[in-house]
């Protein structure tokens, strides 16, 4: 499980932008879309968007190149994109984690994941030969890191506590007190509509 960024910029439908670090890069990949009313969400129905998420992400060493994406690896990657929201979800709100998402995740991570080599200045970059098969996988593995490590044991995996959004997150801070997706977007309307129903409160009161 990697956490050596701080997440991605989400643009909202109703309009600015802003930072939420999901915790894992596993859980930023659910962020490019999903099934039912994720599917509005949708940017893996093209290479570019596929791409563009590659190169956002906290995937390390930056720069990852891959062959040219054809439809099947978009298939590949929304579908275990798919199944890891079931999961995710399933243990934010403590339920079973469905068998067939589980199947779809531990095939994807018995494949050989991204490799990475020392370059002659001692820097890590990506080995050659990398694949969307290789991505899919080393996306399964941390996955697996997370679902078995000690934030899946602590009940971190959450999703945003604001009724009108269902943003999941692992809380990796300290205190493991997160409740928002991020404090400038849920956390913030949450402190306003705090204080406009307690300023209403004691106007009536």
């Amino acid at each position: 499980m990697s956490d050596s960024a701080t997440g991605l910029t989400l643009h909202p439908p109703d309009g600015g932008s802003f930072r939420f670090d999901p915790g894992a890069l596993c859980l930023e990949l659910l962020l490019t879309g999903g099934p039912g009313p994720l599917a509005r969400f949708e940017v893996l129905d093209t290479p570019a968007g596929l791409l563009d998420w590659v190169a956002a992400s906290r995937l390390a060493p930056p720069g990852l190149r891959l062959p040219p994406v054809g439809e099947a690896d978009l298939a590949a990657v929304r579908e275990v994109r798919d199944a890891l929201h079931g999961l995710t979800a399933a243990r934010a709100h403590d339920r079973a984690l469905a068998a067939a998402d589980l199947a779809v995740v531990n095939a994807a991570a018995a494949g050989p994941p991204l490799a990475v080599r020392m370059t002659a200045a001692g820097q890590r970059a990506w080995a050659p030969g990398a694949s969307v098969a290789g991505l899919v996988s080393t996306i399964a593995r941390d996955a697996i890191d997370l679902f078995t490590g000690p934030y899946a044991a602590a009940g971190r995996i959450r999703e945003c506590g604001a009724h009108d959004c269902a943003l999941l997150f692992v809380d990796t801070s300290r205190p493991g007190r997160r409740r928002w997706c991020a404090m400038e977007r849920c956390g913030n309307r949450h402190k306003v509509r705090t204080h406009r129903a307690r300023t209403q409160s004691e106007g009536e009161g």
